[in-house]
């Protein structure tokens, strides 16, 4: 016997989802669900979005979708699953979802993959000093024999690795760490005894993390808590020369005091998130020789997309042949996601 096939709609910004559901994709989306309306919703007042949402079974939402509401969920009595394509759900659906005992599931598993590669060769090329000796070496145009005369501390030859956030994310850096020879710091409150060591780290308060790593990476979600975690006290803390890595959120960091460490030029960066993004013309960030920066490239982008579809087709795969979903959210979940 087939899988049924629900009445779906799709619910996101065309044009922020350039690589989502190509051909292929979205042709096994039409094996496995009845779309209701050929494009994607971007508000669900629109008279051609709300004809459908009493029909709507399963809600497929992307990057720039309209707010799921308790009013939009009221409007939607049979819906049943909220998927996802991207990663975090926090600022686009309501919390009485689960009330209403609504499953939601996102691909931020699959997004996690390509954000860890990336902090993996940024904290790589990092303690390598790839960036500040192309500076060196693009200004200089000689040989830089020997290195140890432009690069002291060059390599990553035992180096201190600061994670901030076991989240999916952090996990992952952690693993991809494991075969270096590092000694690998973990801070995140919510760690279990002896859970750091099976990570591969040594959990320790933030302070002693950032003042002991050559790297501090961040990859905690953005909270109340969470709001300049690292302050400008903390950012005095980091060792001359250590280089710190955003891929989470901007506002973990208190930007006005790390453009102040950066100017003195006693710290590099490497930042794929700022506040706000993009930055103003003028910022200081754009022209700084110790700061690499990134326009939010590190999740998922081009054919990386593709994993996150693929992730949630197989989601509503199972969802319509009555299976246990792998990739379900709980409401603790919502506060603790980028």
């Amino acid at each position: 016997m087939s899988a049924r096939r629900p009445a779906a709609m799709l619910a996101f910004a065309p044009e922020r989802n350039p690589d989502t559901l190509p051909p292929e994709q979205h042709a096994r989306l039409e094996s496995l669900v009845t779309l209701l309306g050929p494009q994607p919703v971007q508000d669900f007042a629109h008279a051609d979005a709300r004809a459908h949402l009493s029909e709507v079974e399963v809600l497929i939402t992307g990057w720039g979708a309209p707010p799921v509401t308790g009013e939009v969920l009221g409007a939607m009595p049979r819906l049943r699953l909220i998927a996802h394509l991207a990663g975090s759900v926090k600022a686009i659906v309501d919390r009485s979802a689960f009330e209403r005992g609504i499953a939601i599931i996102s691909a931020a598993d699959a997004n996690a993959i390509p954000v860890a590669e990336y902090t993996l060769a940024a904290i790589l090329f990092a303690n390598k000093q790839v960036f500040r000796l192309r500076e060196l070496y693009r200004g200089l145009r000689r040989s830089l024999k020997p290195l140890r005369d432009h690069a002291p501390g060059l390599g990553n030859h035992r180096k201190t690795i600061g994670i901030v956030g076991a989240s999916r994310v952090g996990r992952r850096v952690l693993a991809l760490l494991a075969p270096f020879d590092f000694d690998v710091l973990v801070y995140d409150p919510y760690l279990a005894p002896g859970e750091a060591a099976a990570l591969g780290a040594r959990q320790v308060e933030l302070d002693a993390l950032v003042a002991s790593s050559d790297v501090v990476s961040l990859h905690a979600p953005a909270t109340a808590e969470t709001d300049h975690l690292l302050d400008g006290r903390r950012l005095a803390l980091l060792r001359d020369g250590a280089t710190i890595i955003n891929t989470a959120r901007a506002s973990l960091i208190d930007q006005a005091a790390l453009i102040a460490e950066l100017c003195s030029g006693r710290i590099e960066a490497v930042l794929d998130v700022t506040d706000p993004e993009p930055l103003p013309s003028d910022s200081p960030l754009f022209d700084l020789p110790n700061v690499v920066l990134t326009p939010h490239v590190a999740g998922a982008a081009g054919g990386e997309v593709a994993r996150l579809t693929t992730l949630v087709l197989d989601e509503i795969a199972r969802y319509a042949a009555g299976e246990p979903l792998r990739h379900a959210l709980r409401p603790e979940h919502l506060e603790l996601q980028a």
